[in-house]
């Protein structure tokens, strides 16, 4: 191993500080070194829209406390030291809960702490990992006897299976005496009907509630905290290996199979903790059990309880006659509706079993329509989701759809309905959105279930004003005196009235109760590669400038901490400590042994040091502008940077070029440049290696997310890389054929994305559990994370701009409640310090008619839900097998409703109401980038859209599936939005036809990320002038990006609806404007999915098939 230091920066002597953190690991100590740091009083500072998030409550100058002492200074000249690496320790790479924090983590010997302090600086090494890992994560959970140990998405090696249904439909569970619902310790009190408490005061959105000064508590640092004796999570088994799409199951048990067109997916649900305790409500504070993992802190175990129970769920396959020959079929015979007329409302109702009183809306929502016989299906404006059937005060308190939101809005009462109506029933969450408002809300007393741990809601009741009953798990619990007081009013003994009754979504500011070790400064850590080829793409400079400019708009406080890391064939290190001149450039080149040169000097207080920062980030791109070195050591600088976060964890930003080639996580091309084009489907869409998955469980035990952002030309194995972010709860933003010059709209979005990346708010060292009314249960998550226990979800990072999918099955029978409720809760430690639990509840009705689940579903929620299964479905199996299973799904629900209504004897495909866009929407699915076949699509460019599905939110999910298109050149202010003083134009959807373009027009294209203006040839030259300010159609630039800023009403009224649709999404979109003859047209093009192409079929086609597969 070797360093140096290069002449291009400070030459001279190097101070060696001794680290700021003790070996053991920030999360681990000796018993002996034990601190303790009291809570901070809470603060009674009301705000008028976003509350404040206020400083942490423990001195900027902890971190400098640990070790008083100076080292030995080192000079180092320029030439190499030969260093001796500690003795790494051996340790299980996935450990239970505990461990995470426990003192083993990363502990040195006495005799090594004493080596690193009179020799020269070192690191434990990481252990060196290879092949031979799965391709696709597997979770692993403790079996049951003759099960087995694994859980995913798999094709069944029986038979030769295509097209099973993504979701699956499964059997009632059997009678058992231990039948229930996890996490419930006591029998359901006699059901009492649930009502809204006070609904018809306070309606306004609170901003900060403050209460009481909370007691000061003794808390010992780093995690040396009095271990709870039977506590149901502490002695949990290893989790195993997360999946970014996990079932939580241990295993899936073989039935038979009956049918030989259909893949088996089986769901066991293992043993669950129980949560016990007295009939009083949880409520955090000095005598609370100090927890030891954050299973315990968040979740469902309280101390002395230890029973568990066993819940199996035997799901069986059923014959949906979807014998399917071939997807897309050439000259299909066209088939005559029948004119026969359908049938009244009256009979419509008496088909499906009777509605139930359903408003004029779920009325309309049930009309059946013959998808063969209505062309123009869409609405004028793009579709909101549907309103739940519940009363207007539960209206008036439920969770906003954007923030929660269920495929079925009418949730069913038993399995066997579900199965009926053969649609999934599933979540889809964006739990760290940002809000316009948030009641926020500081108090002594957190009140929760005592049984279920679910935070009191506006769904609970209130027995009497010292009882209220959950509404997850019916326990009755005692209302806490505190709780009486409401600080909104000022008055006592009005509980229901309290913020958290009167607000679906609220955040707490959470005690010392629910922190394993004092909240850790914002750390960040900048990897950027240097190598010739990152030198060429040019987007050093951009990224620097960017950073220079947002600087002092990084989410943090006095104690946040920056360092970078640059990388080609060897890995350089900054030293930026506070004093020196310039910075200093340490080089490492002994790559299959990383180290770390220096412990104190290379992250650092970016306050202190902001002077030296910012000349690094001026010298960086000609510091590198004449590299000549083509290899890339993306693998040992990770390891490194891994090493270097350890102590506190942050975040660590990596930008990557081209394919690693150097060290550990080398990889190779696989794909085919020939094979882009392939009808059979896509091969290599899982990992080459699982260093990279390995490596980011490792991170995220520590409390380290990954982002990523490939900017690359070449193929670089995304499908492997990813997964240093897929499993870190990290992000992945990825610009093909980049360049600074050649490419100048990928340079736009690179700079925009950049912005919004490094100045939207982040949670560090967060958990979230999603808990649901009992005989719900939750089967499989979908999104980036880290599966810590069954149902307890690790994001080392949180963002704003990430969600999540859950599927969900009926355990048990609803029939005793009139409504279902979820909940989730993040608990995450602010860029402030502030430990803080956001929490979500939905409230939705259960219903025993097939009508009203129906005319409750939720189609672009369905979608959603969809295709984070079939992106499961392709790695796992194939792409052609989750293509199959789609169009099953659409087959299996047109087959459903017409055996469910008798008196629809039509030869057409008829749909209800609600479900009619359902067709059209999983042909644009089949027409997307992630699963499109048959045409060229570059492998990387394949699983990023693969990677966006399983993160992107619902609503901008649905712009990239199923693109939004508008004739601009006709807007007028009719039915304009006025908002604050603006007018903006609402012009209505187009359906994704060329016969819906005209030559005499312009037409935006709203893909998500990207816009298109498509102006035809003949398009009226005012609107030329006037918006895109050129004289006329022959003027106008081939490769225009921008709109000009002119004052004409319709330019004004085209930036205004821009503007609106900009208003509405996290990151920036560019715009293209694409003239009628240019080459860029087939883009825009293809995402016309209504037409035939060269290898798809029409959405008529489309119907067709699926109408002969109904009436089979």
């Amino acid at each position: 191993m070797c360093f140096a230091i290069l002449p291009r920066l400070l030459p001279g002597p190097v101070q060696s500080y001794p680290s700021m953190y003790p070996i053991t690991g920030y999360y681990g100590a000796p018993a002996q070194q034990q601190q303790s740091y009291s809570t901070i009083p809470s603060q009674a500072t009301p705000v008028s829209s976003k509350a404040p998030i206020t400083n942490s409550a423990h001195s900027a100058n902890y971190y400098q406390n640990n070790h008083p002492q100076q080292l030995q200074q080192h000079h180092l000249p320029q030439h190499h030291y030969n260093l001796q690496p500690f003795q790494q320790q051996q340790h299980p790479p996935y450990t239970t809960p505990a461990s995470y924090y426990g003192p083993q983590s990363y502990h040195a010997s006495p005799a090594q702490q004493s080596q690193q302090q009179q020799q020269q600086p070192s690191l434990v090494p990481m252990a060196a990992s290879g092949p031979g890992g799965p391709l696709y994560p597997i979770v692993s959970y403790p079996s049951a006897p003759g099960s087995s140990q694994y859980g995913t998405l798999s094709s069944s090696q029986s038979t030769t299976q295509m097209g099973a249904p993504l979701h699956q439909y499964g059997a009632e569970p059997p009678a058992s005496s231990a039948s229930g619902h996890s996490g419930y310790g006591m029998a359901p009190p006699s059901q009492v009907a649930p009502t809204v408490n006070g609904q018809g005061t306070q309606n306004a959105v609170h901003s900060h509630y403050s209460q009481t000064n909370q007691a000061s508590l003794s808390y010992n640092s780093y995690g040396g905290v009095t271990q709870s004796s039977g506590g149901a999570e502490a002695d949990r088994p290893p989790s195993g290996t997360p999946s970014a799409s996990v079932h939580s199951s241990p295993g899936h048990r073989q039935g038979k199979n009956e049918s030989k067109s259909s893949l088996c997916i089986f769901h066991f649900f293992p043993s669950l903790p129980l949560a016990g305790g007295d009939t009083s409500s949880s409520s955090t504070g000095s005598a609370s059990p100090v927890p030891n993992s954050y299973d315990s802190l968040e979740g469902g175990s309280y101390p002395g309880v230890t029973t568990q129970r066993l819940f199996y769920k035997i799901a069986h396959l059923m014959n949906f006659g979807c014998k399917l020959s071939c997807l897309f079929v050439r000259g299909v015979e066209t088939i005559r509706p029948s004119l026969q007329p359908f049938p009244s409302l009256s009979e419509l109702s008496a088909a499906l079993g009777g509605l139930s009183g359903v408003p004029e809306l779920e009325v309309e929502a049930l009309r059946p329509i013959n998808l063969l016989q209505e062309r123009n299906l869409l609405p004028p404006r793009p579709l909101e989701a549907p309103e739940p059937n519940l009363s207007p005060d539960l209206k008036k308190v439920n969770c906003s759809p954007q923030t929660f939101r269920c495929t079925l809005t009418s949730v069913p009462q038993t399995q066997a309905l579900l199965n009926k109506a053969r649609l999934p029933l599933g979540l889809l969450l964006h739990p760290f959105r940002d809000l316009q408002q948030l009641p926020v809300i500081t108090s002594n007393t957190i009140v929760r279930c005592r049984s279920c741990r679910t935070y009191i809601n506006p769904f609970v009741t209130f027995l009497d004003q010292r009882r209220w009953k959950c509404n997850l798990c019916y326990r009755v619990n005692d209302v806490p005196d505190e709780f009486m007081y409401n600080p909104v009013t000022r008055s006592y003994g009005e509980p229901h009235k309290r913020p958290e009754v009167q607000n679906s979504t609220v955040e707490f500011i959470a005690s010392s109760d629910y922190m394993l070790r004092p909240p850790q400064p914002a750390a960040y850590l900048f990897v950027l590669d240097v190598s010739h080829n990152a030198v060429e793409a040019g987007y050093l400079k951009y990224f620097c400038e960017s950073l220079l400019g947002n600087l002092d708009k990084l989410p943090g406080d006095s104690r946040t901490r920056v360092g970078f890391l640059t990388f080609d064939s060897t890995i350089h290190f900054y030293n930026l400590q506070e004093g020196l001149s310039q910075p200093q450039m340490l080089v490492v080149s002994d790559i299959d042994d990383v180290f770390i040169p220096s412990h104190d000097s290379l992250m650092v207080n970016l306050k202190e040091s902001n002077e030296l920062v910012k000349d690094l980030l001026k010298s960086l791109p000609a510091l590198f502008s004449q590299s000549r070195e083509t290899h890339s050591a993306l693998g040992p600088a990770l390891q490194a940077a891994f090493k270097l976060m350890s102590p506190t964890g942050g975040r660590i930003t990596v930008f990557q070029t081209q394919l690693p080639t150097l060290g550990a996580g080398k990889l190779q091309s696989r794909e085919d440049p020939n094979q882009r084009s392939s009808s059979k489907g896509a091969h290599h869409l899982g990992p080459a290696t699982d260093f990279y998955k390995k490596l980011a469980l490792d991170c995220s035990g520590q409390q380290i997310g990954v982002d990523l952002f490939l900017l690359s030309s070449q193929y670089a194995d995304l499908a492997s890389l990813a997964c240093i972010s897929r499993y870190s709860a990290g992000s992945v933003f990825y610009y093909p054929s980049f360049h600074y010059i050649h490419n100048p709209a990928q340079l736009e979005k690179f700079q925009r994305d950049l912005e919004r990346y490094l100045t939207r708010k982040i949670g560090f060292e967060a958990v979230m559990r999603i808990r649901c009314t009992k005989g719900l249960s939750i089967h499989t998550f979908h999104g980036n994370f880290f599966v810590r226990s069954t149902d307890l979800l690790s994001l080392a990072n949180v963002n704003p701009d990430s969600a999540f999918a859950v599927q969900m099955s009926v355990e048990d029978s609803l029939a005793d409640s009139s409504l279902a409720c979820f909940q989730a809760a993040l608990l995450y430690t602010s860029s402030k310090g502030k430990r803080r639990i956001r929490v979500h509840t939905l409230c939705l009705p259960v219903v025993s008619q097939l009508s009203d689940v129906y005319a409750g579903a939720d189609v672009q929620a369905i979608t959603c839900l969809l295709a984070n299964m079939a992106i499961d479905r392709s790695i796992s199996s194939s792409l052609s097998d989750a293509r199959d299973a789609l169009v099953n799904a659409v087959v299996d629900l047109g087959s459903a409703y017409k055996s469910n209504v008798s008196n629809l004897q039509q030869s057409g495909l008829v749909l209800p109401a609600a479900m009619r866009l359902f067709p059209l929407y999983i042909l644009a699915l089949l027409k997307q980038k992630a699963l499109r076949t048959g045409t060229s699509t570059r492998l990387d460019e394949r699983v990023f859209a693969m990677c966006e599905f399983k993160t992107q939110p619902l609503q901008q999910l649905m712009r990239m599936v199923h693109p939004d298109l508008y004739r601009l050149d006709n807007i007028s202010d009719q039915g304009a939005l006025h908002l604050n003083d603006t007018v903006v134009p609402q012009p209505h959807l187009l359906h994704l036809s060329a016969e819906r373009l005209s030559r005499d027009g312009a037409f935006l294209m709203d893909c998500g990320n990207v816009f298109y203006l498509w102006i035809g040839k003949c398009c009226n030259e005012m609107f030329i002038r006037d918006v895109l300010g050129c004289p006329n159609y022959a003027s106008i630039p081939p490769n225009m990006s921008h709109i000009p800023e002119l004052e004409t009403p319709l330019s004004e009224r085209v930036r205004a609806f821009l503007d609106w649709l900009h208003d509405n999404r996290a990151f920036s979109s560019t715009i293209h404007v694409v003239k009628d003859d240019a080459s860029a047209k087939a883009t825009l093009f293809q995402h016309l999915v209504e037409d035939r192409s060269e290898w798809a079929s029409s959405y008529h086609e489309f119907l067709q098939h699926i109408q002969q597969q109904v009436s089979k």
